[in-house]
């Protein structure tokens, strides 16, 4: 297809000037040539001289080459001009420009992968998306998850490479680079699919990136997209889950966005709508007046759903000695926490407070 692509500037460029034009294959295969006979040939100057290449453009004794830029880290082609005089290497630079930009407008019009990157990145409009999806014969109804995976502490390039085995269907799952850290999967479901399933494949990829390449990770899950352009959306809910995830739910290495809960809620509130409901709560003493042991006790007594026998017996302790601790609690905070009401403020305000927390440590 790139050959295509190429001989079509080949084809427009060639009433401008008098002189051979073409693009050859890392190989030094000529693919596009404006002189036809010449396609399929080997150019034995251009392999002779890319041994020692230290610039993009290079001449020989019978040619102007100029590297293409391109995805990997080699280059894939060079268009080259007959000539070595500085009219030759005005003309190879302008070919060099008009080649780079047809192979680019052409992967962006007919690679689905830079088609769907597009779309979660908002840098389609909605209208565009039904017409592009019709060039690309791309399904538009079709039910599709959004898992962000962020690598934590060190990046290693081969992450992406190591999570592209993982979905071989290039068709209907795509895996994108977003960023040196991130990196999203989209995921087409199948009818059985629902968040248990996903929260387990996404446990899969934890794994296998921890497993082979020892990278720590976390996995953010939008809710399904049923429709092309509500991926953007779902990504950004993807995105959300880390970052709340992050605040509440920091041992955990998979967070569904449909899971948050309330810390979603606390998420979005202002510091200063939290600092005041902290204030409101607390009217007696602040919760830094808890010691750690007993935050560890109402951590456990929430746990077993405010039931003081359980509790005690999950603590090791005699039920009295865990109603003196909870007295203890009401007489620091005036909450009584077997008083489901108090019990719910007291949770809010210990997310409230965490939420808080990472805020103060993301400005250092």
């Amino acid at each position: 297809m790139s050959s295509r692509i190429f001989q079509g500037v080949i084809v427009q460029m060639k009433d401008a000037t008098d002189r051979c034009i073409g693009v050859v294959d890392e190989q030094g295969f000529v693919i596009a040539c404006s002189e036809l006979s010449t396609i399929g040939s080997r150019l034995e100057d251009f392999q002779a001289a890319v041994s020692e290449l230290q610039e993009p453009l290079f001449t020989t004794a019978e040619r102007t080459y100029k590297i293409l830029s391109g995805s990997t880290a080699r280059f894939e082609y060079a268009v080259f001009v007959e000539g070595s005089d500085a009219a030759a290497r005005s003309i190879c630079i302008l070919a060099a420009v008009g080649m780079t930009e047809a192979s680019t407008n052409f992967e962006e019009k007919h690679n689905k992968a830079a088609f769907v990157k597009n779309i979660i990145s908002d840098n389609i409009l909605p209208g565009d998306v039904y017409v592009r999806a019709k060039e690309l014969h791309f399904t538009t109804d079709v039910s599709r998850a959004v898992l962000l995976i962020r690598q934590q502490e060190a990046t290693d390039i081969a992450v992406l490479e190591q999570v592209q085995n993982l979905f071989p269907d290039r068709q209907h799952d795509f895996v994108l680079s977003v960023s040196e850290s991130d990196i999203v999967v989209i995921k087409e479901l199948a009818p059985e699919e629902g968040s248990e399933q996903l929260c387990a494949l996404a446990e899969g990829i934890v794994k296998t990136i921890r497993d082979e390449l020892h990278v720590r990770s976390v996995v953010g899950i939008g809710t399904a997209a049923h429709h092309l352009r509500e991926l953007a959306d779902r990504y950004k809910e993807a995105q959300v889950a880390i970052d709340v995830g992050r605040v509440f739910e920091s041992e955990k290495p998979v967070i569904h966005y449909e899971n948050l809960g309330i810390g979603r809620i606390i998420y979005q509130l202002p510091v200063t709508l939290c600092e005041m409901f902290l204030s409101e709560a607390f009217k007696k003493n602040p919760i830094e007046a808890l010691d750690d042991d007993t935050l560890d006790t109402i951590n456990k007594f929430f746990e077993n759903n405010l039931n003081v026998s359980e509790t005690a017996r999950k603590l090791y302790v005699h039920r009295n000695t865990l109603v003196y601790r909870l007295e203890k609690v009401k007489k620091i905070t005036g909450l009584d926490l077997r008083e489901f009401e108090d019990a719910i403020l007291f949770k809010v305000a210990v997310m409230v407070k965490q939420y808080l927390n990472s805020q103060n440590n993301a400005k250092f």
